[in-house]
């Protein structure tokens, strides 16, 4: 029999099609290692329930596991499986909101939040806009042109070492709730991961929630002419 493809998708396609391994692998897209124990009760199911799922997603190769002393620490085995489920989530039909707090925190979600380690939501496609529309990278989101290396660099991020790096450098990500790209690859996990560090954004307590602080808005604007709502 000759077939039409050459991956078979449908192992990957058959641990996605779980509602408890679908939440545990969401929760993982704020790109910080989980126990399994805050991954059972993200997916509303007993410990020994989760220990199943997560052992069937560590042969599958979705997740990878950390362990320390008695406790096991799990999270995606790398950026294309976010981008499997973000790519996944743009095709899937919304989550019913119950209630004020779902509702807030969907809105948090859709102004920024983390997609696996970089920044994404409105605050993610306004800010590769930016980047574009200011000179600092390629239209086509692949390169930074010596405008942006400059800028970035005075930020303290080293282009050139993220050039050499095994990870795709840069790439645009069509965020799911904007419908729009924003900048995924070792460069915009690397922008991300300083824009916390400089307090412009920080976690907030719902998961994969990202905050812009006073000082980000203002750092945001200066350094590349970003300027979100308030």
């Amino acid at each position: 029999m000759d077939l039409a493809y050459d991956s078979d998708i449908s192992v990957v396609a058959a641990l996605l099609a779980d509602r408890a391994r679908a939440a545990m692998l969401t929760a993982l897209l704020d790109g910080r290692p989980l126990a399994a124990g805050e991954l059972a009760r993200v997916a509303g199911i007993s410990a020994q329930t989760a220990s199943s799922h997560l052992a069937r997603m560590l042969d599958g190769g979705l997740v990878t596991v950390i362990k320390q002393g008695r406790h096991r620490y799990y999270s995606l085995k790398g950026p294309e499986i976010g981008e499997v489920i973000e790519a996944l989530s743009r095709v899937s039909p919304p989550v019913k909101v119950r209630g004020l707090r779902q509702s807030r925190d969907a809105q948090r979600l859709h102004r920024a939040r983390t997609c696996y380690d970089h920044l994404a939501g409105e605050a993610g496609v306004v800010l590769y806009a930016a980047l574009v529309d200011g000179g600092m990278i390629e239209p086509n989101g692949a390169e930074v042109t010596e405008k942006g290396s400059e800028r970035l660099g005075d930020l303290g991020i080293d282009v050139q070492a993220l050039r050499k790096g095994r990870r795709r450098f840069a790439a645009p990500c069509l965020d799911w709730t904007e419908r729009r790209p924003h900048l995924s690859g070792a460069l915009g996990a690397a922008i991300t991961a300083r824009m916390i560090e400089l307090g412009w954004f920080e976690r907030g307590s719902t998961r994969r929630v990202l905050n812009v602080t006073g000082e980000g808005m203002r750092g945001l604007a200066d350094s590349f002419g970003c300027v979100l709502s308030e």
